[in-house]
């Protein structure tokens, strides 16, 4: 009955002391007031009027009465909260992904590749209020989505990444970076983030990292690099037959050095992710350092509940007055 509906004078319960009190006393009253007399059989006065006894239901209606009314004091009202959100402070993102061949290495499973994709899925997924964009690079780069707050279309660009002879060959660090500031340059973003991802070390490509990181610094970018493979040796692309990888264990090897430069240098940091887990890990700590401020705003609309339990005890009350001045009048 009261599901739902809050009392924000919970106080004026204690009143419903009262009723037990005057139920008390209104029986006590009654047993005085009813005459007593010695005979020596009652047996002619064993049927009782039935109005004798519905008289008393005249008290339980006022008490009813008492209930309801104490009820209302206690102000029953429900709430209804509506919010509306509004983003303060926007996040731009570019992830930079490298798609050479060595991103087919098996030491993340089911490949780098594709636990980065999974990894990169969710976190975009997590940021519903910043704009994202892809650049994809390995011997060259290109943009293979433009930041936009559509997140089906970047998700829908992500998960088309896959390694094609295209590009050519190679993992151009500078490149990649490059690109993506030039991307994400001209926005009007409170904060600008670039998420460069590699498991290899620059050896194409015609801009040099260090160029790179200066104009990512120009443009008050922030890059956080993230090196990717295992340490020691990986199951590894060497070689194609026929249109398939054949694999084979080799050295990985990653220029932690010049990620790391890359990572000092514009204010962001630099991460190591030697299997999935820990390429999970990364990125939710990035996603904890780049949050989006949003603020929030409630709205409260408040409706009393207590005008119907007035009505009802004022109709009792009169149900009680009718009832003591018509039918019962003759025996009260």
């Amino acid at each position: 009955m009261f599901k739902g509906i809050d009392f924000t004078q919970k106080e004026f319960f204690l009143l419903l002391v009262l009723l037990p009190i005057l139920v008390f006393w209104y029986v006590l009253k009654h047993k005085k007031q009813t005459a007593q007399l010695s005979v020596s059989s009652v047996e002619g006065f064993r049927k009782t009027s039935i109005w004798t006894t519905l008289k008393h239901l005249l008290f339980g209606l006022r008490m009813l009465a008492m209930a309801l009314i104490i009820t209302a004091l206690a102000r029953p009202q429900t709430v209804d909260v509506s919010s509306k959100t509004k983003t303060t402070r926007g996040v731009d993102i570019v992830m930079a992904i490298d798609v050479s061949a060595s991103m087919l290495a098996k030491d993340l499973k089911p490949n780098r590749l594709e636990a980065l994709k999974n990894v990169a899925g969710d976190f975009i997924k997590g940021r519903p209020n910043d704009r994202i964009g892809l650049v994809e690079y390995a011997g060259e780069s290109y943009t293979k989505t433009p930041i936009t707050s559509d997140k089906s279309i970047v998700l829908q660009s992500l998960k088309d990444i896959k390694y094609n002879t295209v590009i050519t060959g190679g993992t151009a660090i500078g490149m990649g970076l490059a690109t993506a500031v030039n991307r994400i340059k001209d926005s009007k973003a409170k904060s600008k983030i670039i998420i460069l991802l590699t498991d290899g070390v620059n050896n194409a490509g015609f801009i040099d990292p260090q160029t790179a990181s200066e104009l990512a610094v120009e443009y008050g970018v922030k890059t956080y690099t993230i090196g990717l493979g295992t340490n020691g040796m990986a199951l590894s692309p060497i070689a194609i037959r026929n249109g398939v990888f054949q694999y084979g264990r080799t050295q990985v090897e990653i220029d932690e050095k010049l990620l790391k430069e890359i990572a000092e240098v514009t204010g962001g940091k630099y991460f190591r992710a030697t299997n999935n887990r820990k390429l999970k890990e990364i990125y939710k700590e990035i996603d904890a350092l780049e949050k989006t401020e949003v603020e929030e705003f409630k709205f409260y609309n408040y409706e009393e509940k207590f005008r119907p339990l007035v009505f009802l005890a004022l109709g009792l009350l009169l149900f009680e007055f009718l009832l003591r001045f018509t039918l019962f009048r003759s025996f009260i």
